[in-house]
């Protein structure tokens, strides 16, 4: 019987569950997330990235800040 995971392993569990979950999450329609550099960047369902925030509701009566 074996006692202990190497850390190599539960990296490699982790990587995976993560990529597993950004595929749930654009199959969904949910984009996600990413930073570099400090930069946010969003992957939408249909590939695109994008710095614009899919999740900020945008309204057409307000008036914008120029």
């Amino acid at each position: 019987m074996r006692d202990k995971i190497s850390k190599k392993e539960i990296q490699a569990i982790a990587n995976n569950a993560v990529r597993e979950a950004q595929k749930k999450s654009l199959e969904n329609g949910v984009p996600n997330v990413y930073s570099k550099n400090g930069v946010i960047y969003f992957q939408l369902p249909d590939g695109t990235i994008t710095m614009r925030n899919p999740f900020e509701k945008r309204s057409t009566s307000q008036p914008s800040l120029k």
